[in-house]
């Protein structure tokens, strides 16, 4: 049902400091968007492994994991799975254009927000 991680946000002090230090780490940039004011995403450069999506913490953001997603080809199916397995806090799927996924959010039992993910040219 879900398995293969799509991407991490992380929300950090300072966007283009983390940045830098994934560069340290091997890591190349994939695009910046303007999801969560500026954003960027990287990923690692032989290709093996999850994205990052980095934003600056604002408002009352603290840094931190915001979320892992997971990759999924049919996430209508998903979405419906999660829900007759009673899965809390669960919305979506629904269609974020800055970053060009279908998303649906939810929580784990701790309230952790996790999100299974499909890119929007995949519906």
């Amino acid at each position: 049902m879900i398995g293969k991680i799509d991407h991490i946000e992380i929300e950090v002090s300072d966007a283009d400091e983390m940045a830098e230090f994934f560069e340290k780490l091997g890591y190349e940039k994939h695009r910046e968007t303007e999801h969560h004011g500026e954003s960027y995403e990287y990923v690692p450069a032989d290709g093996e492994g999850p994205l990052f999506e980095i934003h600056t913490v604002s408002d009352e953001e603290t840094p931190g994991i915001n979320h892992i997603a997971f990759d999924v080809d049919d996430i209508e199916a998903v979405t419906e799975q999660l829900e007759e397995e009673g899965v809390d806090s669960l919305v979506g799927p629904y269609d974020v254009d800055k970053t060009g996924r279908t998303i649906t959010n939810f929580r784990d039992p701790d309230g952790h927000r996790f999100q299974v993910v499909t890119d929007q040219d995949d519906d």
